[in-house]
């Protein structure tokens, strides 16, 4: 296996961007990426998308982006996890050049979901829950994470106002993003007196419905070494896993087994521990999914997680930045691309190029993206090479 390299990165604004079309978004994120990685052509192409044919009534994305991108040639293929697709996609790609199977790999990942109303949308993330067990019967993904919230402090005591300073740190780190969809700080009192969605959590809790696309372009490290003038960012290690779909099936609603087995996964192909990584992005769809991430992947204590954003070892300038470009609730949520902007946030970081967002010396980054309450989960980690 040969060792990989990121050597592009490039990213759309994230919002509700009425005036682009899917392929647009696409377009614009992936030619950023192919002009900062300095190629002249790419061998191979991943999208991560979850569901453009509910969104914008478009399957068949492969041939669609391959084209309008100018590249209908290559072998293209979309990867769909839920929400976990473009960091799948990412894996898919690290997958073909450390095999050798091809030398320049473009991932992408595009959502465009704001042209169809909040039940449309609604009806089409609840196809990343179990349709018999829990959609039939009127259960949304922030009904399913009200659920986790409501075991998590039932069992380990946490307050809803400390579950309320985690979107408050993403915010305040998003503000910093003039690509975030909502970059403007918020307070405590704000989350805890903002509309209630699914109790405990309350609108400000909640990660938007978002467009956007972010696109990353990946080679053998040998190869970077000759065409890339910036700081050489190598794919230090992966992890993928699923779980069960329905949280009625798992044995504690407030331990994500996925990322768990992903994140000890990419850990051990790292040859580093949670202790190592300077900066994560993680999955925080709602503000009890970032608590128990960290858990799950070592940087809090079980029970523990939500001590994190309170006491700013979360923060900026704290132990473990987390969710420095805003996260999904600032940044925004366009569910397939969310993994692959992950991917962008921490290739920054490293680079040195996150403005005020800047981690202080940062060499080594994680990544942790999942879909759906958990199902499936895909961990990164990044370090200078």
């Amino acid at each position: 296996m040969r060792d990989v390299a990121v050597i592009g990165v490039g990213m759309s604004e994230f919002g509700e961007l009425w005036k682009k079309s899917l392929r647009q978004l696409f377009v614009d994120a992936a030619s950023a990426a192919i002009e900062d990685a300095g190629v002249e052509k790419i061998d191979s192409m991943y999208v991560g998308c979850m569901s453009g044919g509910l969104f914008v009534g478009q399957e068949h994305l492969a041939s669609v982006l391959a084209d309008y991108l100018g590249v209908a040639s290559i072998p293209a293929c979309r990867v769909e996890s839920a929400c976990a697709s473009g960091g799948v996609a990412f894996r898919q790609g690290y997958i073909e050049v450390a095999s050798g199977m091809s030398d320049v790999v473009l991932v992408g990942g595009v959502e465009k979901m704001t042209d169809v109303d909040g039940a449309q949308a609604t009806y089409a993330l609840a196809t990343a829950a179990d349709q018999e067990y829990e959609v039939y019967h009127g259960v949304t993904f922030p009904g399913l994470y009200a659920m986790v919230a409501n075991a998590y402090m039932h069992k380990f005591g946490t307050t809803r106002k400390q579950m309320a300073h985690v979107p408050v740190k993403s915010h305040k780190h998003g503000s910093m993003n003039p690509k975030a969809q909502y970059p403007f700080e918020i307070t405590v009192e704000g989350v805890l007196e903002s509309t209630r969605v699914a109790d405990p959590l309350r609108i400000l809790d909640c990660s938007p419905i978002t467009d956007g696309a972010a696109a990353v372009v990946i080679c053998p490290l040998e190869t970077a070494k000759k065409l890339s003038k910036k700081p050489l960012v190598k794919v230090a290690g992966t992890g993928h896993s699923t779980d069960t779909i329905a949280l009625h099936d798992r044995d504690d609603l407030t331990e994500f087994a996925a990322t768990i087995r992903a994140g000890e996964a990419a850990f051990k192909m790292a040859g580093v521990g949670p202790k190592d990584i300077d900066v994560a992005e993680v999955h925080d769809c709602f503000s009890i999914a970032e608590i128990c991430v960290l858990e799950a992947l070592g940087f809090a204590e079980r029970g523990k997680g939500g001590e994190g954003a309170e006491s700013g070892e979360t923060a900026l300038g704290g132990r473990i930045p987390v969710n420095t470009s805003g996260g999904l609730k600032s940044k925004g949520h366009p569910v397939g691309a969310t993994g692959v902007a992950q991917i962008v946030e921490v290739t920054e970081q490293l680079r040195g190029e996150s403005g005020k967002r800047q981690v202080e010396g940062a060499k080594r980054g994680l990544t942790q993206n999942m879909g759906g309450s958990g199902g499936s989960a895909v961990v990164h980690i990044l370090e200078v090479a």
